[in-house]
């Protein structure tokens, strides 16, 4: 009989979107960046991605954030992101879930803190009454009023944006962003991201645009979104990256001046406050929310569940 793996880790969840993150019982990925120990990740250790997120010990919503000691001794930690189904640059509503997290953990205090990440170090601040504010990295809109033709619904347009993922920006729209229609949500922007694939729309140097966003009208915030996550799962919460992304481009079109608050809803009504900073002509997007932790949990992998790695 084999050995019994356990990994420990803390369940949180901003804005209603859940983080699982794992702080021990991960094998070691060596010293180097944090991009280069994704790659051993995903190379070496991928059955453990989806151990840890998916069935039965997990559910597709959940995103995964495993804590790495970082590179420059003054960061005060590492993290790779990841989900049901592979692995993201960066996640806003998770770095904040990893700051509370921390936190419990009684690793850090109020502050800000620098965090690295695959795809630049973030900025995470611990205000005095239990937020936490992220300063990402330099987002922008690389395409406007893209348009593709999507089976079954016709022609549609949208922004390509970056902010730490690549997004499909959409607000000329038929959907209404309410749970009521969230089979219809996910049905019309699978379709657009297939149909993006299906023509080689892609972000700069051909990356995969694995996020759609539609907006709308909020009556208690500047706007509404749904965001459709890789793995066709939803985000709960108002979505750090897209929300950056978003930023960037009502900079670009002048709807947004630099230290102006947007505030943006999620589809369930959980809000992230968004302004933008101008840093040697870069839009730095820096975004404001809350996670509350919700569990402390052990992930016993015995070797003989045939499940052990996930379904």
């Amino acid at each position: 009989m084999g050995e019994i793996t356990r990994i420990r880790a803390i369940d949180s969840h901003t804005g209603g979107e859940p983080t699982r993150v794992v702080i021990d019982g991960f094998p070691g990925l060596g010293n180097g960046t944090m991009a280069e120990r994704l790659e051993i990740f995903r190379r070496d250790y991928d059955h453990l991605r989806t151990a840890i997120v998916r069935e039965p010990r997990g559910h597709d919503a959940i995103v995964g954030a495993l804590v790495c000691e970082p590179v420059d001794p003054a960061s005060t930690a590492g993290v790779i992101f990841f989900n049901n189904v592979g692995y993201l640059g960066m996640c806003g509503h998770g770095t904040i879930g990893l700051i509370k997290t921390l936190v419990h953990l009684g690793r850090i205090s109020e502050g800000t803190h620098l965090i690295e990440t695959p795809v630049g170090a973030v900025e995470a601040t611990l205000n005095d009454e239990g937020s936490v504010t992220i300063t990402n990295v330099p987002s922008y809109r690389y395409a406007k009023d893209v348009a593709v033709d999507v089976p079954g619904y016709g022609r549609v347009a949208g922004d390509i944006a970056y902010g730490g993922n690549w997004f499909f920006l959409i607000g000329g729209h038929s959907q209404k962003i309410e749970l009521s229609e969230l089979g219809r949500l996910k049905d019309f922007s699978a379709a657009v991201r297939q149909a993006l694939a299906t023509n080689s729309i892609t972000g700069a140097g051909g990356a995969e645009i694995d996020h759609i966003e539609l907006f709308t009208r909020s009556e208690t915030a500047d706007s509404r979104n749904f965001v459709l996550c890789p793995g066709i799962e939803y985000d709960r919460s108002p979505c750090g990256t897209g929300t950056s992304a978003k930023l960037a481009c009502l900079y670009e079109d002048g709807k947004l001046k630099e230290g102006e608050i947007w505030r943006q809803e999620s589809i369930i009504g959980s809000i992230f406050e968004g302004r933008i900073t101008i840093d040697n002509g870069k839009i730095v997007p820096v975004i404001r929310g809350s996670a509350f932790v919700t569990a402390e949990i052990d992930l016993i992998l015995d070797p003989n569940d045939p499940f052990r790695f996930g379904i």
